[in-house]
């Protein structure tokens, strides 16, 4: 049994999110991207039985975790979703997604209000999942220019690390560290003046485990060079490195991979991310998030951002990681968490992008963003 890797992607258009529904086609059926590029396979979000080394990118063996159960909200909680609405303003919804394309065009859908006023209105993250040099500048820089337009704060996804996936199903991105380093050079070009997160490559810590020591280091010190090349570009830009998830490595392990990857120091890092594409509950992120900042060491600035696009009822007991039953949207994104060295709730993944069981992978399936927002 091995601990397993969290995420899935939308990728596609000029912004970096997929084209959304064919009007041709049933409501919940969706079509796929007008690029190439690769789904970003998910993989368990606890170890299963089944599960093996080449597919999880682990090869520690490590306990079923199970989920716990979800306390009735207090009032102090209610409270701080009322503040958290308000803050969410601050962050940037880019005017282009599969949700906003399908919210425009079925107006008299039954799932309509739910889907538009639970999901739609809120801001989300825009991917960058294919490698096309020549366009990424001009693409990053619609985002970046659209967010400070209205003063409010982007976040952006790169996602085309060598080796993504450890060879599986979302394997792409750049050819080599060399054109991948070319890659975010261009990238940075077009972060701009203000404000943005950039969340760095999902997985490409927590899931390092499947290469080779010296090819591990290389990717560490290219995603060092990274998080240094995108501040340098705009030092208004916060940048935060892969932590996995509480349900993957032990703190100290994940640490001391995100101390040779960069991430302990200030020149290339605001901190590190967790949960993104996953379902493991709020609270129990926070815990993880503090206990791998203080492994990690560097400057007491640096913080952690968490994904809580799904994680409303928390992770499923049984381990299910694609487009699981009952789970829900979780907290607003805001950048105001009232949480010592947590900056802030974000949603990474976008409610209703399927994992590919609901329906095709990383496109908007109506049916599991109703059943998520309802």
């Amino acid at each position: 049994m091995v601990a397993a890797a969290s995420v899935v992607v939308a990728i596609g258009t000029a912004t970096g999110m997929l084209s959304a529904l064919d009007d041709r086609r049933d409501a919940d059926e969706a079509r796929g991207g007008v690029t190439s590029s690769p789904y970003l396979a998910p993989l368990p979000a606890v170890p299963t039985p089944s599960a093996s080394p080449a597919a999880s990118g682990s090869a520690s063996p490590s306990p079923k975790k199970k989920a716990s159960p979800t306390p009735s909200p207090t009032q102090s909680e209610k409270r701080e979703e009322r503040r958290t609405a308000a803050a969410s303003t601050r962050l940037y919804r880019h005017p282009e997604s599969q949700v906003l394309d399908w919210v425009r065009a079925h107006d008299g859908d039954a799932r309509h209000a739910v889907i538009a006023s639970r999901i739609a209105d809120q801001p989300a993250a825009v991917w960058f999942a294919d490698f096309t040099p020549s366009t990424i500048t001009s693409r990053v820089r619609a985002v970046t220019s659209g967010g400070s337009a209205q003063a409010r704060v982007p976040v952006v996804v790169p996602y085309a690390i060598p080796a993504r996936d450890c060879g599986g199903a979302s394997q792409g991105g750049a050819p080599d560290l060399a054109a991948y380093d070319g890659w975010i050079d261009a990238f940075a070009a077009g972060l701009g003046s203000g404000e943005v997160i950039v969340i760095l490559e999902p997985d490409s810590v927590a899931q390092a485990e499947c290469l080779s020591a010296g090819e591990r280091a290389r990717r560490f010190a290219s995603l060092a060079r990274a998080g240094r090349v995108l501040k340098a570009a705009n030092p208004k830009a916060r940048v935060y490195y892969d932590a996995g998830h509480s349900g993957w490595h032990a703190a100290a392990k994940q640490a001391g991979w995100l101390r040779q990857a960069g991430a302990s120091s200030a020149a290339s890092s605001d901190g590190v991310f967790s949960n993104v594409s996953n379902f493991h509950r709020t609270a129990d992120e926070i815990a993880y998030d503090r206990q791998v900042l203080a492994a990690l060491g560097g400057p007491s600035s640096l913080g952690a951002v968490i994904d809580t696009s799904r994680n409303g009822n928390g992770a499923p007991a049984d381990g299910e990681w694609c487009d699981p039953s009952g789970r829900k949207i979780g907290r607003t994104p805001t950048l105001n968490t009232g949480e010592s060295r947590i900056d802030g709730y974000l949603w990474v993944k976008l409610p209703g992008e399927s994992d590919g069981c609901k329906g095709t992978p990383g496109t908007f399936t109506p049916s599991y963003a109703y059943e998520l927002a309802r």
